[in-house]
């Protein structure tokens, strides 16, 4: 395995594929309720879907910087935190869920087409920061969902 098809790895490992680690980002968020997706811990933190939403949009700024492009490009407006629907729920967490899948799969693609030997470490950086961006979001909703059944 090179050192490409182990970056791959590690973030198919983070987002959807099973792993040691137990429930991965795209397992965290399966099969919850709109009462969970939209429980806040506290006054000013966030929710599940406040979670889902910015790990998709970060996956989109790892894949720009590793192409080099500049920003405008991310299916909403905003950057970073986006706020939680006011109405149309069901249909928004739908199109937040296939978010993430477009996001993961373009920066997966974008991590295959690098040349191994013009990896650098920038972007290794950047593709291990991915990986473990969604796994520290995969527990914090697994916490979130722990918190809210208690």
């Amino acid at each position: 395995m090179n050192a490409i098809e182990v970056l791959v790895a590690s973030l198919d490992e983070a987002f959807d594929r099973k792993s040691w680690h137990g429930t991965n980002l795209r397992g965290s968020v399966r099969g919850l309720s709109t009462d969970e997706i939209l429980w806040r811990p506290a006054a000013g933190r966030h929710n599940i879907f406040e979670l889902a939403i910015h790990a998709a949009y970060w996956k989109y700024v790892v894949r720009r910087r590793l192409r080099g492009e500049k920003r405008g490009s991310f299916p909403r407006k905003g950057s970073d935190w986006f706020p939680s629907p006011k109405s149309r729920f069901e249909e928004e967490w739908r199109e937040v869920l296939q978010l993430m899948e477009e996001q993961h799969r373009a920066l997966r693609e974008t991590v295959e087409a690098i040349d191994p030997v013009r990896l650098d470490a920038k972007s290794r950086h950047l593709i291990t920061g991915a990986a473990a961006h969604d796994l520290y979001h995969a527990g914090q909703i697994q916490l979130i969902k722990r918190l809210q059944r208690n």
